[in-house]
């Protein structure tokens, strides 16, 4: 049962853009194990059919019995649905690739857009104690996406150091804009991360000076950098932060989870 008139007792962060191979994943993985680490109870909803986020949190797939499927389009219990993972203060509603139907299944419903507000409003899910819950977008701006923008107090984009990064970025923005006149007026960006960043690189520079000088402090501070520790964890099944805590990217991505505290002013329970 949906409560839509209660205050959220999660903040609820969509990650998204619309373009594949930014470091989405990767960031959800990792920016909900730093928030862990903090000490905040953290759900990450796998939105993506690739199921990338479940399989780097080490959730098998033949465990993954119920799915954001279950979710978003049956009356699954979340005591069913929401699995604990390996890494301590995290949670996971995981995917696979049946979430690839719900995107044509969805268009049938009249409520189409807000299956995943309502599902996350449940009153049931307040007994989990969740303080954040992370939503992994898919790579597209499809209607799995916009219902995690309806859902959402905010977005976080991660952007990749690369050449035309900021046009890329542009019609993200123009739904982003779209969604606050239509559906969630209160949606807002909760910042935008520069990934895969190479200080070596006259390009990675050139994109955060671009990236700064146009959308001023929705740039975080934290960079997160090209790390070949990043790059190993999900093979390991396991967020960077337990597989090399010492590394550059475990590092980055606890900067990037204060910044994140620091602009919702969370206060421990």
């Amino acid at each position: 049962m949906s409560d839509l008139s209660r205050p959220p007792a999660a903040k609820i962060i969509a990650i998204a853009n619309q373009k594949g191979g930014v470091g989405k994943t990767t960031t959800a993985i990792n920016l909900a194990a730093a928030l862990a680490e903090t000490g905040e109870k953290v759900l990450l909803v796998d939105l993506d059919p690739q199921g990338n986020a479940s399989t780097g949190l080490g959730i098998d797939r033949e465990d993954r019995e119920y799915t954001t499927y279950d979710l978003l389009l049956e009356d699954t219990p979340l005591e069913e649905i929401i699995l604990p993972t390996e890494t301590e203060n995290v949670s996971i509603i995981p995917a696979t690739v049946d979430l690839s139907s719900a995107d044509i299944e969805l268009y049938s419903n009249e409520k189409r857009s807000h299956l995943l507000r309502d599902a996350l409003k449940q009153t049931d899910i307040d007994s989990f104690g969740f303080d954040y819950i992370l939503i992994d977008c898919p790579p597209s701006l499809n209607l799995l996406t916009v219902n995690a923008m309806v859902a959402a107090d905010s977005i976080l984009v991660p952007l990749q150091s690369e050449f035309f990064a900021l046009e890329g970025l542009s019609q993200l923005m123009l739904t982003i804009r779209e969604m606050r006149e239509t559906a969630n007026p209160a949606l807002r960006i909760e910042g935008i991360v520069l990934t895969m960043y190479d200080r070596r690189n006259n390009l990675s520079q050139q994109v955060e000076q671009d990236a700064r000088e146009n959308l001023g402090d929705l740039v975080f501070k934290t960079l997160i950098p090209r790390n070949v520790r990043v790059s190993e964890a999900p093979s390991f099944a396991m967020p960077v932060l337990s597989y090399d805590p010492n590394s550059k990217g475990a590092v980055a991505y606890r900067a990037l989870a204060r910044e994140v505290l620091k602009n919702n002013a969370k206060t421990k329970r």
